[in-house]
């Protein structure tokens, strides 16, 4: 069976009397021409009759641009240039397999749509073990609904496609907005981390520096201390020997140093004359 939209698809309802086809003409009916809005295309259910009663679905498709004549069987070739008859008189038409499982479209050229609007009865004879058939009965007014309901609904999936194309743009330009902004962000971080770093690095090296200079003015102050020491002993005893010794104002000898007393109390004798 053709896929067609649920409850709430604008139904374009267009009924038709009953004409006699060349080959099926006893019997026909007229078609009812339904059309039923999909995603981006309208569609109108058709079924065609054989002789001995069975039904072969298809459905006619269109964008407002083109039409075409959908339907389902089984070991469809991928592609195949087959004809379908409008009145008797043949029109083929390139026939491709979709994607889904034994569905394929057969895409209408305008001297088929033509045939189809001015004409009475559709003979398909390859869709079915028979040849099956259908009355166009209302064919011309059912395709014009059919493309304009396609237009409209081809029209207003470009217009959300558009939309859902301008809110990806969007998002992807602040997607990329934001990255930059995060990079730029980062790397001043970055920056900024680096220049403290060496901020921190250019202040050790600063204070190793300063405690270098201290250590080294306090070992030259020590050195200036004890050079000063030893000037000033050295001034000392050039004074002492200056004073005490011959040049000295009084001639003094410095005092020099005396024995201990000895330890066991032992006297020099001194002898008398008798």
């Amino acid at each position: 069976m053709m896929r067609s939209l649920g409850a709430g698809g604008v139904l374009l309802t267009l009924a038709g009397a009953a004409v006699a086809g060349p080959s099926f003409g006893a019997g026909l009916e007229a078609s009812a021409w339904a059309i039923t809005p999909e995603d981006a295309a309208c569609h109108t259910d058709l079924e065609l009759v054989s002789r001995s009663g069975a039904i072969a679905p298809i459905a006619l498709i269109s964008d407002g641009e083109h039409v075409a004549l959908r339907f389902a069987k089984e070991g469809v070739p991928s592609q195949a240039f087959l004809p379908i008859r409008v009145d008797g008189r043949p029109f083929a038409n390139l026939v491709q397999r979709t994607g889904e499982e034994g569905l394929a479209v057969m895409n209408l050229s305008d001297e088929t749509l033509a045939a189809l609007r001015r004409g009475r009865t559709l003979q398909v004879a390859w869709l079915a073990d028979e040849a099956v058939s259908a009355s166009l009965s209302g064919a011309g007014q059912g395709i014009a609904d059919l493309k304009v309901c396609g237009a409209q609904v081809a029209g207003q999936r470009r217009v959300r496609e558009a939309e859902l194309d301008a809110q990806r743009s969007r998002a992807q330009t602040e997607a990329r907005a934001k990255a930059v902004a995060d990079e730029q962000l980062a790397a001043a971080r970055a920056q900024t981390a680096a220049a403290e770093a060496e901020h921190q690095r250019v202040a050790a090296e600063a204070q190793r520096a300063q405690a270098q200079a201290d250590e080294l003015s306090a070992e030259a102050e020590q050195t200036r201390q004890r050079m000063l020491a030893d000037q000033e002993r050295q001034r000392a005893a050039a004074a002492q020997q200056v004073y005490y010794g011959g040049g000295g104002p009084y001639g003094y000898a410095p005092p020099q140093p005396q024995a201990p007393p000895s330890p066991y109390g032992y006297y020099p004798r001194y002898y008398y004359p008798r």
